[in-house]
């Protein structure tokens, strides 16, 4: 005679796990993205200064972590929204710094002081590739306080492999934390690479930024070049060509970097890339594909990389620079001459 309570019992139960969830995560805005599911926003009531990006349906097997920061150091987490859910959409669990408010879009790191004015021609360069010598800026202003901090991108990778493990986690045991990555644009990619030493740390990301040649930017992130010298993974950058301001500081962060793998390619789109395309445009592709290779060891991803003949070498959008990458594996081997 026990049975007619039983179903209350179990309908409670599940409203009230029901309810912790939404408690603790909310969706932000529509889906989207064209990988395999779309991506979404969410916020987490544990996480309340960040913003969450992952596939909406969760892949048979646990997706790689890819922590980020907003140009201009914003505390905005949709400053980047397009960009982020198509890169969700593939496959990816990304913590963005801030909570999530509506408009701003991508802010961009202020100049340094002797940057030429936006739209204004870039001063010629003396030579290409990675010989070629960096044009010295002059120092900018002190730097400002910015929204966020590079600290914060570690409290959210904290916070994954926490709630990964977690019992009663809605994100337990969907996330590799074996396979992070950090990346960043403008002043954000200077918090990326503030935190690139961390061991956790399998890739890094630098889009339209680098470290200043001299210092004193606008960013408040305590970096210079000697942060290069601790790196152990490999490093990414990707510029908007001679009239992204921040194109000059990549070229010499790349002719630093010698002991580990580091790619650059630029696009003459400027400082802003293509964040604001349709699905985050050139800019999420390929962030996608370098993923895809350094994270879940796609080899084809990585022929869009590595060898003199990579399909973005080959492509004459792009202008490409290589150091210390690896062959991916199954790709043919050049001949010996």
């Amino acid at each position: 005679m026990q049975y007619p309570h039983r179903f209350p019992r179990i309908a409670t139960a599940f409203l009230a796990g029901w309810l912790a969830h939404s408690a603790t995560a909310a969706v932000i805005g529509d889906p989207s993205g064209t990988g395999p599911s779309p991506g979404i926003a969410e916020t987490h009531a544990g996480l309340p200064n960040h913003t969450i990006y992952r596939p909406q349906r969760w892949p048979t097997t646990p997706v790689p972590v890819y922590l980020w920061g907003n140009g201009g150091c914003s505390n905005n987490g949709l400053a980047h929204a397009a960009y982020l859910r198509q890169i969700a959409s593939s496959g990816y669990f990304v913590i963005a710094l801030g909570p999530p408010q509506q408009g701003g879009g991508p802010r961009a790191a202020a100049p340094p002081a002797g940057a030429p004015p936006a739209g204004a021609a870039p001063p010629p360069r003396a030579g290409a590739g990675a010989g070629a010598p960096p044009r010295a800026g002059a120092a900018g202003p002190p730097p400002g306080n910015d929204p966020t901090t590079p600290a914060q991108l570690l409290e959210g990778l904290d916070w994954a492999t926490r709630e990964n493990a977690r019992a009663d986690s809605e994100l337990r045991g969907h996330l590799d934390l074996t396979r992070v990555a950090v990346g960043g644009h403008s002043c954000g990619g200077l918090q990326a690479l503030a935190i690139s030493h961390d061991p956790r740390i399998n890739t890094t990301l630098v889009l339209d930024s680098g470290i200043y040649i001299r210092p004193g930017g606008r960013s408040g992130v305590a970096i210079d070049k000697t942060q290069l010298t601790r790196l152990h993974a490999p490093v990414f950058y990707l510029t908007g060509g001679p009239s992204d301001i921040a194109h000059e500081n990549a070229l010499d962060d790349f002719a630093k970097l010698e002991r580990i793998p580091v790619f650059l390619a630029s696009l003459p789109v400027g400082h802003g890339g293509t964040f604001s395309a349709p699905d985050g445009g050139d800019w999420a592709r390929v962030t996608t594909r370098w993923l895809d290779w350094q994270l879940k060891r796609d080899a084809d991803a990585g022929r869009d990389f590595a060898g003199a003949a990579c399909r973005l070498c080959t492509d004459s959008r792009w202008t490409v620079m290589q150091k210390n990458l690896p062959q991916p594996a199954g790709a043919a081997t050049p001949a010996a001459k």
